[in-house]
């Protein structure tokens, strides 16, 4: 069994319906460990959430923008995204600062063992809304 440990780094993927407002709504998070060859996004997108915090959000348009950029990340190219076959660019497209209604966060790192898990739990901090007791 290997102790190994990666350096990474990640962005958490806002929902921004009115850049002027500044509000947003954390609803992904992307991570790259360029040592663990890892690049993968996930999501949570809560419909309901997103629709209480941005009345006439198009869910379904963010659904779909959040599922290529995952696919960007997982593969390299998704619809209406530039093909891109290293990583570490990959990374850069994708934590790029932007004025559309997904916006990448800062770029936060850390060190772990289990890059995949370890992408789960931010989603799970990050992201998914606590459950009520």
């Amino acid at each position: 069994m290997s102790n190994e440990t990666f350096d990474y780094q990640y962005v958490t993927l806002r929902l921004v319906p009115s850049v002027l407002r500044e509000e947003f709504l954390n609803v992904g998070v992307v991570m790259y460990s360029q040592e663990g060859d890892f690049l993968q996004g996930a999501f949570h997108l809560d419909e309901e959430r997103a629709r209480a915090f941005a009345p006439g959000v198009d869910t379904e348009s963010v659904r779909m923008s959040l599922e290529s950029l995952c696919t960007l990340a997982r593969d390299g190219g998704a619809p209406g995204t530039p093909r891109m076959d290293k990583l570490g660019p990959r990374f850069g497209w994708i934590s790029a600062p932007r004025s559309t209604i997904l916006q990448p966060g800062p770029i936060h790192g850390g060190r772990a063992s289990d890059l995949a898990a370890t992408l789960q739990r931010l989603l799970d901090t990050l992201v998914v809304p606590p459950k009520a007791n």
